[in-house]
This record gives C-alpha cells, structure tokens and sequence, in this order.
C-alpha cells in the first residue's frame, strides 16, 4: 500500500457536496433567451446565414451560425459603438447570457457574505481576430490611435472579470481557454469550486464572437470548414452524416449558475439539473486530429463515469461534440461504441451543431444548456441534416425523441484542438 492509498484508507474525508444547476441564459444563432432557443431547436429551426460582406466573397466557406440581431433588442444594444470600445463583442453577449441567468436563479446577491461565496468561471476559445488587425492598422497611423482598451478587450479572462465586477462576485474567478472543450471545462472546474467547498455557487460558461474574413480563412486553410453548401447554408452542419464536409463557425454565449444542493434547497430555488461528474483528457497525438481508436474520448467518458459514480448501462443519452467533419464524428462514435458495448442498443446520442454551427469556446457550454433541459424535460434534441448516417447508433436523427425514464443521466461530450478532452455528467433531479 502507498503512502496515498493509506491517506485514503485511514482518514475521514467530508461527503462530497451535490452541485444543481438553478439557472441558465442564451445567446445563440437559434435567438437570444433560453426558452426561444430551445423551441426553436425543438422545431428544427437552423441559425446558419450566408456571410454576404464583401469580405468572405472569395473564400472557399462563406456560411456562419450568426446571432440574430435588431437594434432596440438587448443584444443589439450590448454591441453598440460605446460598448464595443470598452469589450470585446464576446464579453458583451456573455453579460447578456449572466443577466438571464442569474434571473432565471433569482440569485442577485446584494451581501458581502453571499457574494464572497460567488465566483466565476467563463472563457473563450479565440480573442477577435478583427480587433488585431483593426488595432495593426491604427498603429499604422499613429501611436496615440491604439485604444487603451486594445489589451483588455483581447484577454481571455476579461468576459469573467467583467461579470465580476458587475454583480461584485468575489469567489474565484477564473477563466478557461482550451479551444472547442473551453465551455465544458468551465462548468466542469466551477462543480468541482463547488463541490470542493470553495464557492456555494458559480457562474459558469463560455462566449464566442470571432467572426471574420480571417478566422474563416484560417479555418478554411485547415480545410476544416463545411465548403459545398454556400448556396444552402441550412444544410451545411450534418454531424454523423455521409455527406458531411466541415464544420460551420457559430457564435454566441452560455451561461449556467451552479449551486451546491443545500444551499439551493435552503432557499427553495428552482432546480433544472444535477452535474454528477467530470472527466478529462489529453489525445496526445495531434494539433487538430484525434486519435483514430477513439482513446482520447474513451479515458474522458470512462472519468466522467467514475467520477459520478454512475454504471454504463445508467447513460441513455450523449450530447456528443461531433463538429460536421470528416474525421472526428466517425471516431466519437467509435469510442461510443467501444465504451459502453452492449449497452449502445438502449442509448440515444444527438449532437445539436447542426441547428447552430459549431460555436468554438462557447460549443460545449450551449450544448450543456440543451442537455440539461433535455434531462429537465424528458425530450432529446435532434441531430439536424441527418439523412445518411455512418453507423447505426440512435444519432435522433431530424426529430426530437422523448426520454421516459425516471432518472435521466446523460454525457456531454467536447473535444478541442491540441487534443484537450472534457466530458460532464449531468443528470435529473
């Protein structure tokens, strides 16, 4: 026996504290509030456009998941010129996102006592690229036209700080960027803030707004966008499909308040989920490509899974990461497959991306959202454009299906570039 095997074997350790989620907000390319965007996901809705600036006209994608916006709406006020000075379009729509849901868990602090056991966590997968090259060319002309803005708008952290100082949050803030899986691990490392006692509850998420004639050229030249619907964007994101060829670039902001249960329980708060595990991983492989076996995925779910508590044959549903590219869906649904065996027959998985695109740093945190209300309310979202499937696992193809049991307990899946792996268990009350 080691030295840590009897640590654990002789010393009493507290019952760990359940984590709950109490609320949620959105906004997406399927709308901004978490209510349209769920109704809209549920009726087959798709909020991939055409990207008709001159600027995209002669690159080989030319679609893009975009968020719907008017003027007089709050997002539209939220971009404005004044904001947009001070924040980068990212933090901007995450304040949105943290208004609703703090809302929603009518959790507004006004003590010292509460806010100091309320912390943050919220990242992003990539700075805007635009504002660089808007920057690169002002330091052109002069250097008093540098903003002295430019350095916080780009910072990765600065969504977190931002909620932080709004509400005067003072638990840990801290922030994540580890490409496509940063909305995952956010939540994941908030439950876990939660879970180890350092906060009672969190504000947690992702926002992504990086659109822009480079970043798609970037992505292009990494041959990993969609390119053979420009002239039908609405079936352009096909996860699982035959004739997928890419993924779709999307935009927008998730946030989740996560609350330990009794805390919750004490001021009767309204309860969508419980986040029962986490599990991560490193692919160890390549800069864009998993590894072809599917380990990656597989040691991720298997630590979900152990990290919960929870059997194989507990999991009914998979919100899977699976992008719309050639090579990741089939071997996420290899290490499906090889995981839970037996247990596949009576499982679901979907992935949502082809409603919304791929949203980057804040995929995994919108896709949580959706998980969490498919646990909530018994009904699995569909996987949009799936007419030829790869395998014949229940991929939900292009309609909703309902979820009857009485505990529903799925995993939610992403995966990001460097080969960093994330996968949240998450569960009925």
């Amino acid at each position: 026996m080691n030295s840590l095997q009897h640590l654990r074997k002789f010393t009493k350790f507290p019952p760990r504290r359940r984590v709950v989620v109490t609320g949620l907000g959105v906004v997406s390319p399927l709308g901004t509030g978490t209510e349209l965007a769920w109704k809209n996901l549920l009726k087959g809705h798709c909020g991939i456009v055409a990207l008709k600036e001159e600027g995209y006209s002669k690159l080989p994608s030319r679609i893009a998941g975009i968020i719907p916006i008017e003027p007089d709406t709050d997002v539209g006020k939220a971009l404005s010129k004044s904001n947009l000075k001070l924040m980068a379009p990212a933090t901007c729509i995450a304040l949105i996102a943290t208004s609703e849901a703090l809302k929603d868990a009518n959790w507004l602090p006004e003590s010292d006592t509460d806010r100091e056991v309320t912390g943050v966590t919220l990242g992003m997968g990539m700075i805007d690229l635009k504002d660089v090259c808007d920057t690169n060319n002002a330091l052109g002309v002069g250097y008093n036209k540098v903003s002295p803005f430019f350095v916080p708008r780009i910072l990765p952290n600065m969504a977190a700080g931002h909620i932080s100082i709004k509400y005067g949050f003072r638990g840990p803030n801290h922030a994540v960027s580890t490409a496509c899986a940063t909305g995952a691990h956010s939540i994941g490392d908030a439950f876990r803030f939660i879970r180890n006692g350092d906060a009672d509850v969190m504000v947690s998420g992702g926002a992504e707004a990086c659109i822009s004639p480079l970043a798609i050229a970037g992505f292009c030249r990494l041959r990993a966008l969609s390119t053979s619907f420009n002239d039908n964007p609405l079936k352009a994101s096909r996860p699982f499909d035959k004739l997928r060829d890419g993924f779709v670039m999307g935009e927008g902001a998730a946030v989740l308040v996560l609350e330990e249960y009794e805390h919750a329980l004490k001021r009767n708060a309204k309860m969508y989920a419980e986040i029962l595990g986490y599990g991560l991983s490193g692919d160890a492989a390549h800069i864009t490509t998993p590894r072809e076996d599917g380990s990656g995925a597989i040691l991720s779910m298997n630590r979900a899974l152990r990290d919960s508590a929870v059997q194989p044959n507990e999991i009914s549903y998979i919100n899977a990461h699976a992008t719309s590219t050639p090579v990741g869906d089939g071997i996420e649904s290899i290490a499906i497959r090889r995981l839970f065996k037996e247990n596949i027959k009576d499982m679901m998985v979907s992935s949502t991306k082809g409603a919304h695109g791929h949203l980057l740093g804040a995929a995994g945190n919108l896709e949580a959202v959706f998980t969490i209300l498919a646990c909530y309310h018994g009904i699995v979202p569909q996987t949009l454009n799936l007419d030829d499937p790869i395998d014949d696992l229940n991929y939900v193809a292009n309609m909703p299906q309902e979820w009857p049991r009485e505990r529903r307990v799925a995993l939610k899946n992403s995966f990001g570039f460097g080969g960093t792996n994330a996968t949240l268990c998450i569960s009925s009350i």
